[in-house]
């Protein structure tokens, strides 16, 4: 077996039949069941074409390895860290490449209690395992489940497991837990409290319609006030609206649009597995997730005093400065979900956030969801009677940020090393959580290489001084690309 070079830092992510494809799932499926001794797993997948075959594939690899497969068929991530632990099976297993291009497909795993399977958890030995099988033994074991199918085939959709009979005849089953999942959604907040509000729901043609198609059904039994106007609702592994990534400024048109056409209070736009939401305000502007931190970790200390709250150290002084001023503990860590996931175990922190929209929740398993944000700003829209605008601008006017700005370079290392150089004898404090961080009074800097591509990661932020802000970020710019 060629080497198999899907497996990234935290996922695995490949190009379909370059990197990914029944084969590779099958081999993943069987090394997961032998790394864990799992018996149970619960998989799941988005709505790509070939989501579905790579689940089957990798269905079969779990039941050849001794596991029993609950399949909760089309899910976000998160209803697999939800089943995983309210199921009480040994793992999870969701086929999503998210937000990457179409002609890629991934999987995130955990194991019992949703516990994140990355680099140094367990993922590079289950793909140790999976390279060690038998070429002979693995076409074995997928051809006694039917045909291979082409390539072309394949990317269409199609499976090599036509008749499913033959896995449930080894332990295979089809479950539910969306209701159960919806119930638990709405323990986050006060739904009494929820007040008439129009919201516009972007799934971008992926995978959370149905989560929003069974919330409102909720809210409707429960005579609870929000509208929903629906926006590319339906799932379609074409992607016809584009690959759903509302962080790329070309894909959030749709959204801000329908906000201001239909005058909604807010707007929610998802990525394809829906882990992370963002956030438009009732002009149609793009909210920064940043800012989103702020205040869901507000939110939370007002009904839990002195809660810790994890953050990433990209951008922070906005974060910061909420908790202590509602008595919270801040606590800075690494970048990456399986970090902060880990940190907040260690803290039994409340609640956990990155800039990068990925928010965590300690009674979510510790892990991150899509939906939870968007149901706890709905509830302070109507607690506070503030519009949404209101409630981050005075925020963005103290801590003014660049955004995360990334640039393409020959070579990461001596990019960062030249800047650190540059910046080091001025600097008043230097952070090295999760690539360099610096300090200089009322403006700081944070730059961090990608861990796959040539790519470094610039964020600045100023203490209420756009112009600084912009002035300083056009400064890092000229001296990263000059």
């Amino acid at each position: 077996m060629k080497p198999i070079t899907c497996f990234k830092a935290y996922d695995i992510r490949g190009e379909l039949i370059e990197q990914l494809d029944e084969n590779v799932a099958y081999r993943i499926g069987r090394a997961f069941a032998s790394y864990l001794n799992a018996k149970t797993v619960v998989v799941g997948s988005d709505v790509r074409h070939t989501a579905r075959p790579l689940k089957l594939a990798l269905s079969a690899g779990l039941i050849d390895g001794g596991a029993k497969v609950f399949d909760l068929g089309m899910a976000g991530t998160e209803e697999i860290y939800f089943a995983t632990k309210h199921l009480g099976v040994d793992g999870g297993i969701e086929v999503t490449a998210s937000h990457n291009p179409i002609n890629y497909n991934g999987m995130k795993l955990v194991k019992a209690g949703s516990v994140p399977i990355s680099g140094d958890s367990g993922l590079n030995a289950i793909k140790e395992i999976a390279e060690g099988f038998d070429d002979t033994l693995v076409e074995a074991q997928l051809s006694s489940y039917g045909e291979r199918v082409t390539d072309e085939a394949f990317l269409k959709g199609e499976s090599s497991i036509k008749d499913l009979s033959l896995l449930a005849s080894k332990s295979y089953e089809r479950v539910s837990c969306v209701n159960d999942y919806i119930l638990h959604l709405c323990e986050y907040i006060n739904i009494r409290k929820l007040k008439p509000l129009k919201c516009v729901v972007n799934a971008g043609n992926g995978a959370a319609g149905h989560v929003i198609d069974a919330l409102e059904l909720l809210f409707s039994h429960q005579q609870i006030p929000i509208e929903f106007i629906k926006v590319h609702h339906l799932p379609d592994g074409d992607f016809p609206n584009g690959i759903p990534n509302p962080l790329l400024p070309e894909n959030r048109d749709d959204t801000a649009n329908a906000v201001i056409a239909h005058k909604a209070d807010m707007g929610i736009a998802w990525d394809g597995d829906f882990d992370r939401c963002f956030l438009f305000d009732e002009t149609g502007e793009f909210i920064e997730g940043y800012y989103i931190v702020g205040l869901l970790a507000q939110s939370f200390l007002s009904k839990e005093k002195g809660a810790s709250i994890i953050y990433d150290p990209r951008v922070y002084w906005n974060t910061e400065d909420i908790v202590k001023q509602a008595g919270g503990k801040p606590i800075k860590s690494k970048t990456g979900h399986a970090f902060i996931k880990e940190r907040m175990r260690k803290e039994d922190a409340i609640y956990g956030g990155e800039m990068s929209a990925h928010h965590y929740f300690r009674d979510f398993a510790y892990c991150d969801s899509g939906m939870i944000p968007w149901l706890l700003v709905a509830e302070l829209l109507c607690t506070t009677g503030k519009p949404l605008s209101s409630l981050v601008k005075e925020r963005i006017g103290l801590y003014p940020s660049s955004g995360e700005i990334n640039y393409r370079v020959e070579d990461a290392g001596q990019t960062i090393k030249r800047i650190i150089t540059h910046f080091e004898s001025q600097a008043q404090h230097i952070d090295k959580t999760d690539g360099i961080g610096m300090e200089f009074g009322n403006w700081r800097f944070n730059l961090r290489k990608s861990n796959t591509e040539p790519v470094i990661r610039l964020n600045v932020e100023s203490k209420a001084d756009i112009a600084l802000m912009r002035e300083k970020t056009e400064l890092l710019a000229s001296l990263i690309t000059g």
